[in-house]
C-alpha cells in the first residue's frame, strides 16, 4: 500500500529540492547562508529585506576578496547568490527583492567593474596526464588516484560523475574477432545534462598510453572493491572507509599532482580533465560530433570554445617568419 503523503507543503518542498542538482543545492545553501550572515550583522530579517538592503549586500559582496587566491568574487558567484535569495523567497511565497530594478542596476555595474568573462581553467593535455600518472606510484592511494585521473580524462567526466560511479556502471568488453584490444562502457546514471536520470553511456578504449582500463582494474584489484562506489575515501594506512570521494576531493587531488609536474595548481580545477580531453581531441583532429559523443554536450558552441583555442595557432599567419 502506498504511503500517504504527510502534507501538501512537505511534498511540495520535496519536489522543489529534487529539482536542483546536488552541487547547485550546495551552492544555493552557501549563498543563502552568506546573505543570512549579512542580515544578522545589519539587523535585518532575511525574509523581510528590502531591495535597497539586497543591493547593499551585493555591493559588499563585490568588494570581498577570496582568501584562497586574493581575487574578488566572480560575477557568476554573485549571480548564483542572487538565485539563492530568489529561491528562498519563492519557497516562502513572497516576492523577491532581489528582482527589483535597483538590484538589476547594481549587478550590471558590478559586471562592468569585475568583468563578466567566465574563468578559464587550464586544460590538462594528454602529456600532462601521463606526467601526473607517473607521480602516482604503487601505493593503494596512488593506484586509486591514477585510476581517477586516467578514467576522468579518458571519459571526459565531471567531478560529480567520477564520485558517483558505481562498480555496476562499468562494463569491460573483451576483444572482438580474435583481436587483443579491450574496450569499456561507462554508464553515467545522472549528470548535469541528464537531471532526469535517464542515463548516458560513454565508450572508452583501452588505449596505449593512458590505459584507463588497466589502471581502473589495478585499483579495483588492489582495493578489493567488488560492489558499491568505485572511488572511495581511504584511511591513512590504506584501508577503505566505504564512502565515495567528495566532489571537492577531485580538484584537490589534481592540484597536488599538477604541482609535482610543474604546473600552477591555481590554474587547475576539477574541470581540467574534461577540458583537457576536448582540447587534446581537437589537437588530434577528432571530429566535433565524435568529441560530443564522449562529453555529452548538447550545444556544439560549448565544445567549440575549446576547439577555437586550438585553431588560433594552427596555420598561424606568422609561423614562417616570427
Amino acid at each position: 500500500m502506498m504511503k500517504p503523503i504527510e502534507s501538501k507543503s512537505s511534498f511540495s518542498d520535496d519536489v522543489l529540492l529534487s529539482a536542483l542538482a546536488d552541487n547547485t543545492r550546495i551552492a544555493y545553501d552557501k549563498g543563502w547562508s552568506c546573505f543570512q550572515d549579512y542580515c544578522l550583522g545589519a539587523g535585518v530579517e532575511p525574509l523581510a529585506a528590502s531591495s535597497a538592503q539586497v543591493a547593499e549586500f551585493f555591493i559588499e559582496l563585490g568588494s570581498r576578496i577570496r582568501k584562497s587566491n586574493g581575487d574578488a568574487l566572480s560575477v557568476g558567484t554573485i549571480n548564483l547568490y542572487r538565485s539563492a535569495i530568489n529561491r528562498q523567497y519563492v519557497e516562502a511565497h513572497k516576492p523577491s527583492p532581489a528582482n527589483h530594478p535597483k538590484v538589476n542596476a547594481v549587478l550590471k555595474g558590478l559586471a562592468r567593474l569585475l568583468g563578466s568573462a567566465p574563468r578559464r581553467v587550464q586544460a590538462l593535455r594528454e602529456y600532462h596526464i601521463l606526467g601526473m600518472l607517473e607521480q602516482c606510484g604503487g601505493s593503494p592511494i596512488g593506484l586509486r588516484n591514477a585510476a581517477v585521473i586516467a578514467l576522468g580524462f579518458s571519459a571526459a567526466l565531471r567531478r560529480s560523475e567520477i564520485c558517483a560511479l558505481m562498480v555496476d556502471d562499468i562494463r569491460i568488453i573483451p576483444p572482438l574477432n580474435g583481436g587483443d584490444t579491450r574496450n569499456m562502457l561507462v554508464h553515467i546514471r545522472k549528470s548535469k545534462t541528464d537531471q532526469a536520470g535517464k542515463g548516458q553511456r560513454i565508450a572508452v578504449p583501452e588505449g596505449r598510453m593512458i590505459q584507463p582500463i588497466k589502471r581502473l582494474e589495478g585499483w579495483l584489484r588492489s582495493s578489493g572493491i567488488k560492489r558499491g562506489y568505485v572511488f572511495q575515501t581511504m584511511k591513512r594506512g590504506g584501508g577503505l572507509r566505504g564512502r565515495p570521494l567528495h566532489h571537492a576531493d577531485i580538484p584537490r587531488l589534481l592540484k597536488h599532482y599538477a604541482r609535482t609536474i610543474g604546473l600552477d595548481p591555481d590554474e587547475i580545477s576539477g574541470h581540467s580533465l574534461r577540458a583537457g580531453f576536448v582540447t587534446s581531441a581537437a589537437v588530434h583532429n577528432a571530429r566535433l560530433d565524435k568529441i560530443m559523443e564522449i562529453t555529452r554536450h548538447s550545444n556544439p558552441e560549448t565544445v567549440m570554445r575549446y576547439i577555437r583555442d586550438v585553431e588560433l595557432f594552427r596555420d598561424h599567419a606568422g609561423k614562417d617568419f616570427l
